[in-house]
């Protein structure tokens, strides 16, 4: 099955600090892709994957749960690690989702996560159903594309594979058990508007994590893919704020070598 225009996985070569970004459930690598181009022109090490079953056609992802999307961020971060001193996990959506387990799992191997609109729920009376309606109805309506700026377009699937639905509740109830064990230092970003995760999931995560050093921003221009929204640049300069104040010898010059060196 071919690729969706724009749902390509991006990586870039830069300095010292790594940076994984990972997209949410049912979009692509585009929905993040100018966070992950805005990392890589300040001179960081990006990789931001394809999630397995995403960015091709809904049927793909049937196949796969959160066991597949998860093994990949995984193998990403620990690449990462190979080659950088420093690595932090940014995360939309469900990405936010895999940032925090990555982060609870994996300790010192993290330096710090960047979460806009993280989930920690699915959402509605049918998320109590999935165990057996989706064994009989394949796909519900699509959730990509909220978005308030105007002519702004999420590149993801119509329809969300109810199997997939069903491997993410999973998930996400697994990983709520997880939140105490992440300690690093935290920067979460979300919308008081958001039409696909509620704020609740937000408070519902910081009360849970154990990280000390705890930064919340509300996005008060955006809906959920707050990435592609009126936000967007607003959050990348976060981004850059909270990861050179976690890495002050390896600042703005360090980034600047990075992009010279490999731009």
């Amino acid at each position: 099955m071919p690729l969706l225009p724009g749902a390509e996985p991006f990586r870039h070569d830069g300095g010292e600090v790594g940076v994984l970004v990972c997209h949410g459930f049912t979009g692509s690598p585009q929905s993040v892709r100018p966070w992950a181009d805005h990392l890589a022109e300040r001179g960081l090490t990006v990789s931001l994957p394809l999630l397995p079953g995403h960015g091709t056609h809904w049927r793909d992802m049937q196949l796969t749960g959160w066991q597949d999307w998860y093994a990949e961020v995984d193998r990403e971060l620990w690449a990462l690690r190979e080659r950088c001193a420093t690595v932090f996990v940014c995360g939309l959506s469900m990405g936010g989702a895999l940032a925090l387990r990555l982060a609870a799992k994996h300790g010192d191997a993290v330096s710090g996560i960047v979460l806009v609109n993280p989930a920690n729920k699915v959402h509605g009376l049918s998320a109590r159903a999935l165990p057996v309606v989706r064994h009989f109805v394949p796909t519900t309506k699509g959730i990509a594309s909220d978005i308030a700026k105007p002519g702004a377009a999420e590149v993801g699937y119509d329809r969300v594979p109810l199997h997939a639905a069903h491997s993410f509740r999973r998930f996400l109830r697994m990983l709520d058990a997880e939140l105490p064990q992440v300690t690093q230092p935290l920067l979460l970003m979300h919308s008081p508007e958001d039409h696909v995760v509620p704020p609740a999931d937000s408070a519902r995560i910081l009360s849970r994590v154990s990280s000390r050093d705890v930064t919340e921003r509300l996005l008060e221009r955006s809906y959920h893919v707050a990435t592609l929204d009126h936000d967007a640049e607003s959050i990348f300069a976060r981004t850059d704020a909270f990861i050179e104040r976690l890495t002050p010898a390896a600042g703005p010059a360090a980034h600047e070598q990075g992009t010279a060196a490999h731009g």
